[in-house]
């Protein structure tokens, strides 16, 4: 006969909060690559303060810087790889692995750079959020010259309410 394991009340909170850290990095994701930034800010919570390649500020102002070098772009796509986040009760710190691609910018061209995005969250009345984030640069490299066109027609992103996510959502939604 063997003993079955009772969760313990403590572990799931922590796997919870842990599933709902990494839920927000993802909708930031979501939100820079939808061109969606009310997502985006919707990431962080008010007072909070974000330090990107060229940026430090607050998250109202990471908005306003952000969104006007998003709309240059002809699109963006970012990819999560190993993510760790550290809890201490309703602080944790956060470390997310990213691959970032950016295409169609009018002068720059198109590049993917690698970062880190390690994030002080806080848990406020029950919502986790950014408190403070670090985009933190690894490397860029140019891609310039290596886009093609589509092989054939079919479903493209698109940004900034029109995607196949945003129709989906909506039907779905009724």
């Amino acid at each position: 006969m063997t003993a079955t394991h009772s969760p313990n009340l403590p572990e799931v909170r922590d796997l919870l909060a842990k599933q709902e850290i990494h839920e927000v990095v993802l909708r930031y994701c979501r939100g820079i690559d939808r061109l969606d930034l009310d997502l985006v800010r919707s990431c962080y919570h008010p007072d909070a303060v974000d330090h990107h390649t060229g940026f430090d500020g607050t998250v109202d102002e990471y908005i306003a810087w952000v969104g006007p070098k998003l709309e240059l772009l002809g699109g963006t796509l970012h990819f999560l790889g190993n993510h760790l986040v550290e809890l201490f009760g309703d602080v944790a710190i956060s470390e997310a692995y990213a691959t970032n691609v950016h295409w169609g910018h009018p002068s720059r061209g198109d590049f993917t750079s690698g970062a880190r995005f390690v994030d002080l969250m806080e848990r406020r009345d029950g919502r986790w959020a950014i408190a403070e984030r670090w985009a933190v640069r690894e490397w860029t490299r140019s891609d310039a010259g290596r886009m093609t066109a589509p092989e054939a027609n079919g479903p493209r992103g698109a940004r900034g309410g029109g995607d196949l996510l945003d129709a989906l959502r909506a039907r779905l939604h009724r």
